[in-house]
Formats: C-alpha cells, structure tokens, sequence
C-alpha cells in the first residue's frame, strides 16, 4: 500500500492483539484439524430448541447466524434423526433425503456468511423416543418413555447404520463442515454398549467387543462415504451415572478406538437422561465433570492418540473455560446454554469484555422445560433466543421520555432495552439496590448465579445510558411528565390470615431471606411452592457452605465417584448428604405431591435434595392457628386429627399478590400505565415470565 503524500512504501501496521488474547490464551488459540482450523476452542454444543421441527429452518438459521457473529469456533446443531425410527416424537427434525439436505441450505449458508463453521448432530433415540415406532437393542421400556421398543433384528441393526451414514452424506450435501454422532446420554448407541440395556446374544450383544461394535462400524462406514475432510465428532459417554453402567476400562477402549476408526473430535457426555444425578443445573458446580475428560485426555496421551478431547457441562464463563484448557483437561470447551444466554459470548471474550457476558444461570427453565413441553426453547436471561426474527430490538423513530418504577428483573429488562433503543428512560426504586427479589434468590444454596445476573444488569444499566434513582419512592404525581410509564414494582407476600399469625416466632420469608432474621432449630414453613423450598433450602443448610462451591462434597453428596472405581460413576454405597442445619417441616394446603409446580427438569432435583436433608413434607393440611407449643394443624374438608408441629419458627411462604398500587393510582389520574411481571399477575416468582414481558413490552414502545 503506498502513501497519497510520498512514493516510499508504508508498511500496514501491525493490528494490536485483541484484549482478551492475553487473558484466554488457551481458550481463543485456533485448533488445526489438518483439513481445516477452528478459529477458536469453544463449541457450541448441541441442544434441541424446537427450531429442529418443521420443514422451514429460516428461525434456525437466524439463530445460530447471530452465534456465528459472536465468533463461536464451531457450533453444533439440535439433533436430527437419521430415520423415522431415530425420532425423538412424531415429525421431529430428520435429515434423511436430498430434499431435506436443500432446506439446510438457509442453516449452513447463514453460518457460513457470518464466518462461521456448523455441523448437525445426528440423533437417534432409540427406546427414548417418544412414538409406537421406536427401536432399540432389545425390547426394554426406558422409564423416560411410555412407549416399549422393538427389538431389532440383524437387518434392523444394519438399516440403523446405513440411516446414520446417509444423514451424514445428505448433512454434508447440506452444506455442513461436519457431523455429530451422538453416542452418549443414554440414547441409541449407549443403549448397545450398555449391559443393562443390551441383552442380545448375537454379533451385536454379549461381551463389550460386540455391544461396541455398533458405533465402530457407524463411524468405519461414515467416514469412507464422506470423505477425509469432513468433520466427525464422536459424542462419547465418558460417565453413565446409571447403575450398572460402563465401566472405565470400557469406556476407554471405545474412546480409542472411534478416536483411531474415523473421529476428528472426541465430544464428552454426561450421565444418562434417566440418571438421578444432576448434570447441568445451577447447583451442579462449574466444570464439575472436566476431570473425567482430563482421565481420558491422559489416557489418549500414554496411546499417542492425538485426536482432540471436548469437555462439557456447566462451563459459563471465559474464566472457566480457560482455567480448564489451561489445566490440561480438554483441547475444546463445550457450551450450550451459555451461548443460549449471550450469542455474543466468545466476541465479547476476545475484546476483553467478559464482565459484559449475560451469563447463563442454568436455570433450565425456559430451555430445557419448554422443550419437554413441546414449547420452542428461549432462555430466562436472554428472551430473543431462539426467537431472533420476532423479538427485535430497533432504534426508535421517535424518543420518548420513559419513567420505570421498580428495579427487578422486569424493571431492568424493560429499561436496558428502551434505553438502547433510544429512549430516554428514568429508572426508580425505592430500594438502595437493583435486583428486587433477586436479592433474595441469590442467597439461597444452588443459587449462587445468581449473582452474575445481577451484575449483568447493572452493566446493562450503565452501558444503555439509564438514569437510576434508588432510595427513591415515587408517587403518581411525580410521574406527570413522562410518556410513558412502565410500572414494576414487583409482589408482595399474601396474607394467609392464619390466627396467631403475629406471634413472635412467625417470620416471613422476606424476613429470613432478605434481613437475615435469627431462626430456631425446629422450623415449620407455610407454602410449598418455588420459595418454600427455597426458604428450606436455606435453613437446612445453615452456616454449611453450599456444595454448588465444593466438588468434592458435591460429589459425595450425590454419590459420584470415579468411573474407574465402580460402574457408572456411582458410589455403591449410594448419596451421602450432610447433617440439616435444621429440623424442617415443609407444608402445603393442596394435597398431592409437595412442588409440583416446580421446573419439569429441575423440580425432582430440589425435591430429592430436601429428602436428603431429612425435611418433612406435608400435604392437604388446614392451618388452625400458631400459639407457643407450634403450629397447630388439621386434615381434610372436616378439619379432623388436629395436630401440634413443635417449632421454634413458623416461616410464612403463602404465596404472592401483587404489588400495583401505583398503577391504580396513575389510572385513577387518567393515565394508562404499563404493568409488568409481578405486579401484572403474582403467581410463582417467576423471572422467566417477567423479563420476557418486559422485554416485549420495550420492543415496541
């Protein structure tokens, strides 16, 4: 290039290195698979989000192109099936013909455009599909399925194959960098290399050189009809968590041989789908399941195997993911939800912005739930997920002056996105802090994510230019002059008018979570919803440090061991908790099972670990009154049994109303305030609803 104002050549400069270079050292490097280079070490690893379904994949497309601008090294999609027989439920995303392959073209061609790599997870369920057509190693009902598989015979066996290695030729003729064999998790492959599950006697069961032929030959057959340069990953159950799982020395011998026999990446999975052991909910720790791939990573070195290993599972921020490549126990990080919550992660990682990321709280609740609920999935912290053409955030033809009262989750997302909107936005509270009842969430054992939300939004708050006045409580009158008015002032505990209710030993939950009020050893707790268990979370644990900070006592709580000291993973001996900080007793109105409302993928896991902390739960009682001996209860509509609980402390936890005095106020002024979340409708403390009105709302101001 040369000068304007002299012949002499000038040199480009040198570009300065990115800012996140230093601190993600490992994390950013470029991976070099020979054929072709991942420009980073993150994959987005696979996660059904209902874009899949369907015959249009433009909403897909939109998705994960927003990804791909945010510098993701190599995404993965949902999993597709290979054949009917592979569907996860009726008419769920297959990849079987030229005609399919040329409706990926809107996927792979958007990805590519943005820079990015893509490839499609191929997905057979096996005996966990949810349809009379399922197939399977032998006929054996999964308990995750109402339906009992057929048994395949040889043939059967070999048509499976020859779907697995058509979808990858139609997935390559789609367009793709590569495919994903999905070998973990419980579902078709690991249901032949299980012993449990497999009980052939032919060249497809019996001893673990038959049960793991099925994915040698898969991966054998593959690779001769696609090709030298086209990636396949190999999903490889590294821990089953399931009784009667694989066993180590298993597990590494099929690692080696699907590393040596067609695999350019070894991908790690993580317990079955039927395992009752947590894998990637808030309370697991971060990076909880990275040791088991560094036993493998060492294990591929003492064989000079140099095919790289991926691990996974509740890695979410850049900080984890580097101190994991750093300490030597992968060659790339797995992602999914966390790429879910912030499309931008990795870009915002390489510009030295971590503090910037919306980090994924691993909540479960709009992702994981909506997809057993047959929803499209989204995300608690990020709405626009999986929702990218109908949630956009345009700037305003028009500013306006916006008043938001209330600095919850609502509040602050309905602030952040006018104000980047363009808006001039004013946001008050008359608390001396943003968060409302995340403040309380954030204490609560298993919960410590919370906290990442909330600096999050207070970034959010800062870089949208929102002016914020806390300490502040407004009135109707001094809101006249805005243009409009969102009101988010959040909920208020319902009154359960029970007599006695004002005695000295009865708190709220408020007073417990919030102002850290001296509580008794014996506790009875009214109201079992989402903060009854929240609340005996808390009281059982006392002063014991939550394990969602300790490995090991996590560990040993859930009863995980090394896979190459008992099979599966899983103590023999079975979970070992630690002693409740308190004697709690949960209680509920309604009869039947006590959190019932809570999360479909989450709620069996608080349930399990209150067991395990010795609460009682009662259901269908009738609070008479609350005197010095405890809480007196009865039982059914003839209130029979009348019972004392002997309790130090009754914590009330019966439920929510809403809290829109305000808004009567501005309506009764002649004004038509906005209401959002809490004070909209009560129910459940539920951020997942609020956030996601709110943002809406702010959309089309």
């Amino acid at each position: 290039m040369y000068s304007s104002a002299t012949t002499a050549p000038v040199p480009f400069a040198p570009m300065p290195p990115a800012p996140g270079a230093a601190l993600y050292s490992h994390l950013l490097a470029p991976l070099d698979l020979g054929f072709t280079t991942i420009k980073n070490r993150v994959l987005m690893g696979s996660m059904h989000t209902g874009l899949e379904d369907g015959r249009d994949l433009s909403r897909m497309a939109a998705y994960f192109r927003e990804r791909a601008e945010g510098d993701v090294g190599l995404i993965v999609t949902g999993g597709f099936a290979p054949n009917i027989a592979g569907w996860a439920k009726p008419f769920a995303g297959t990849l079987a013909t030229s005609g399919a392959a040329k409706r990926h073209r809107v996927v792979t061609d958007a990805v590519h455009g943005a820079g990015g790599k893509i490839a499609l997870q191929i997905l057979h369920t096996g005996r966990y599909a949810y349809h009379p057509l399922a197939v399977a190693p032998s006929r054996l009902q999964s308990p995750i399925s109402p339906f009992t598989p057929f048994a395949l015979s040889a043939r059967g066996v070999e048509r499976q194959i020859r779907a697995f290695v058509n979808c990858a030729v139609k997935a390559r003729e789609a367009g793709y960098d590569g495919v994903e064999v999905m070998g973990s998790e419980g579902y078709f492959i690991n249901q032949f290399l299980s012993q449990t599950t497999n009980l052939r006697t032919d060249a497809w069961g019996g001893d673990y050189s038959h049960r793991m032929r099925l994915p040698v030959e898969i991966l054998a057959r593959m690779r001769e009809a696609v090709g030298p340069d086209f990636i396949i990953i190999y999903r490889l159950s590294m821990i089953d968590l399931v009784p009667g799982g694989s066993a180590w020395d298993e597990i590494v011998t099929l690692g080696k041989a699907v590393a040596t026999g067609g695999a350019n990446i070894v991908n790690t999975g993580i317990g079955w789908h039927e395992a009752r052991v947590p894998t990637i909910a808030t309370s697991v720790p971060r990076a909880a399941f990275a040791w088991v791939t560094q036993k493998m990573k060492a294990e591929f070195a003492a064989a000079g195997i140099a095919t790289p290993l991926v691990t996974s599972n509740r890695i979410n921020t850049p900080e984890v993911a580097e101190q994991v490549l750093a300490d030597g126990c992968a060659d790339m990080v797995s992602m999914a939800r966390p790429l879910l919550a912030d499309a931008a992660f990795v870009k915002k990682a390489v510009e030295g912005r971590a503090d910037r990321i919306n980090t994924c709280i691993a909540c479960n609740q709009a992702c994981l739930d909506h997809v057993f609920q047959n929803k499209t999935s989204s995300c608690l912290v990020n709405p626009r997920a999986c929702h990218e053409t109908e949630l956009v955030y345009r700037p305003v033809s028009s500013r306006k002056r916006v008043a938001v009262v209330g600095a919850g989750p609502a509040g602050l997302t309905a602030a952040t996105v006018a104000a980047e909107r363009g808006h001039e936005v004013h946001l008050f509270d008359a608390a001396p802090a943003i968060g409302g009842q995340l403040n309380m969430a954030k204490v609560v054992p298993g919960k410590e994510e919370f906290h990442e939300m909330l600096r999050y939004l207070a970034t959010r708050v800062e870089d949208t230019g929102v002016q914020l006045h806390l300490n502040q409580r407004v009135q109707a009158a001094d809101l006249a002059g805005f243009d409009e008015v969102i009101v988010a002032t959040g909920v208020e505990p319902r009154d359960p008018k029970i007599p006695g209710q004002d005695h000295p030993k009865v708190l709220s939950y408020i007073d417990v979570l919030r102002h850290g009020r001296p509580v008794g050893e014996r506790v009875a707790i009214i109201g079992a919803g989402g903060i009854g268990f929240d609340v005996a979370e808390f009281l059982t644990h006392g002063d014991h440090p939550s394990t969602t900070l300790d490995l090991p006592a996590w560990k040993a709580e859930w009863g995980i061991t090394d896979p190459a000291a008992a099979r599966g993973g899983l103590v023999p001996t079975g979970p070992r908790a630690t002693p409740p900080a308190r004697q709690v007793t949960l209680l509920q109105r309604k009869k039947g099972k006590l959190g019932a409302g809570l999360g479909k993928t989450t709620g069996w896991i608080h349930r399990t670990t209150l067991k395990m902390k010795e609460v009682q739960m009662v259901s269908g009682v009738n609070y008479e009154r609350i005197a010095d001996e405890g809480l007196l209860v009865s039982y059914g509509d003839k209130r029979e049994d009348p019972t004392w609980i002997a309790c130090d402390t009754v914590v009330l936890c019966a439920g929510q109303v809403p809290l829109f005095s305000l808004a009567q106020d501005l309506e009764a002024a002649g004004h038509k305030p906005h209401r959002i979340g809490g004070a909209l409708e009560a129910g459940e403390l539920d951020a997942k609803r609020a956030i996601d009105q709110a943002a809406r709302l702010a959309a089309r101001l």
